[in-house]
């Protein structure tokens, strides 16, 4: 059963900083490129974050570069988020997400919501 689970969703203040974890588990997640996505309210759900299996080549959308870092450690089956300097705009359900290169394996984790507000 391949299976993510991301943690570490929750309230906090702009400006104020969170990180974000996802767990992996029942597949060869060292060999998977990884990402994070979000879904604001009533929006569509758009890329955050990637990289690539190893977890050295990374790429952020422009809105995200110099706020956010994504991380993968391929020892301990981690994914991680890290977001600072928060704005309301970042308030989305986060999700992290696994992608075979040599198949369609696609692996979603359920979310977990982030919410930045005064």
């Amino acid at each position: 059963q391949e299976k993510l689970v991301e943690s570490g969703g929750g309230l906090v203040q702009p400006g104020g900083s969170l990180r974000l974890a996802c767990a992996a588990s029942g597949f060869a997640f060292s060999w998977f490129a990884m990402s994070w996505h979000r879904q604001p309210p009533g929006k569509e759900r758009e890329l955050v974050a990637a990289t690539d299996s190893t977890g050295l080549i990374k790429k952020y959308e422009d809105s995200m570069k110099g706020r956010f870092t994504i991380s993968k450690d391929n020892v301990k089956k981690m994914l991680y988020l890290q977001m600072n300097n928060l704005q309301p705009e970042d308030t989305a359900v986060y999700y992290c997400k696994a992608s075979s290169r040599n198949s369609d394996l696609v692996v979603w984790g359920q979310g977990t919501l982030v919410t930045v507000s005064s």
